[in-house]
């Protein structure tokens, strides 16, 4: 699909000059971490995301009535749209309020901030799903765990080659064990918290979660494993398991997460991806990570099926 140049400087000043109370000439200044959108902050108080094609356009669109229905639901926060609409032809814009704090690749979560993300997962699964499905967030299909591991494997080897991963640690996902670590019900997933998406302040605490045009109706697993990404397979499963997750639904988080930072370490390591190694590579230590819950849950299949 055909994107859009990025806007200048003076396109975003006019753009924001326009929306604001008051006119004058906003600071405006683009955001590091942009992801999907051109993203820039206007003044300290707002940001401005424009999207760059019309396939994101619609989940910019379906992101703001979805950010109206999941607000009551979570206990952290979530921005607010003061202005919307097209920036050019068929491409929107949202001018957003500006969460206060840094991100959790900037501070540690606390142990009161793992009560704010239980709380964020607990609100995801009180979301109605036919609501959420009703604005036209998609439905998807959990993945096997059993293909994943298998990825993860060769990922592995291709790492030990150069030095970069000990691949007998993923001997103690067997297959067995994989294939009784099935999804448990769908509910509303974020099915992107990674780190520049959770708003944490300086004491630690999670204040909001940012971009949720990638939202789905799916495997809660998903968003556990995100967190084990993002803050560390520990304080993940703490936070699952205050939401009222079991064992299992967290032990398949933590696998997806394990299993999804090999591959992708794997892939960048070996040229086929141009990210950078450095944040892969703190994703690989925090997900791995070791946890009370896998030395002390056995599942049925005795203690060779251990995880």
């Amino acid at each position: 699909m055909t994107q859009a140049p990025p806007p200048t400087a003076d396109t975003v000043r006019r753009l924001a000059r326009s929306l604001l109370p008051g006119g004058g000439g906003p600071d405006v200044r683009p955001v590091a971490e942009g992801g999907e959108h051109f993203t820039w902050w206007v003044g300290t108080r707002h940001v401005l995301r424009l999207t760059p094609d019309r396939d994101r356009a619609v989940r910019q669109r379906r992101e703001l009535r979805l950010r109206d229905l999941v607000r009551p639901h979570l206990g952290v926060g979530v921005p607010v749209s003061v202005a919307h609409g097209e920036w050019a032809a068929g491409l929107t814009y949202t001018l957003d309020t500006r969460l206060p704090g840094g991100t959790a690749e900037d501070h540690d979560v606390s142990a009161v901030g793992e009560d704010d993300l239980a709380g964020l997962l607990t609100g995801l699964r009180e979301v109605p799903v036919r609501q959420a499905e009703a604005l036209g967030v998609p439905r998807v299909a959990p993945r096997s765990l059993e293909a994943f591991r298998r990825a993860a494997v060769r990922a592995a080897e291709h790492l030990a080659e150069a030095d970069e991963f000990d691949p007998t640690r993923l001997s103690r996902l067997t297959p067995r064990a994989a294939a009784q670590l099935t999804a448990p019900a769908p509910v509303l997933v974020h099915h992107a918290l990674h780190g520049e998406h959770l708003v944490v302040s300086a004491d630690g605490r999670v204040r909001g979660v940012l971009d949720w045009t990638g939202a789905v109706v799916g495997d809660p697993a998903e968003d556990i494993a995100g967190l084990a990404r993002a803050v560390g397979a520990p304080a993940a499963v703490r936070a699952a398991t205050l939401a009222g997750y079991g064992a299992r639904p967290c032990l398949r988080g933590l696998w997806l997460a394990r299993c999804d930072t090999v591959i992708r370490l794997s892939e960048t390591v070996r040229g086929r991806d141009a990210g950078p190694l450095p944040p892969l590579r703190e994703q690989v230590r925090r997900a791995w990570e070791a946890i009370l819950l896998e030395r002390v849950t056995e599942l049925r299949d005795g203690p060779d099926e251990a995880l």
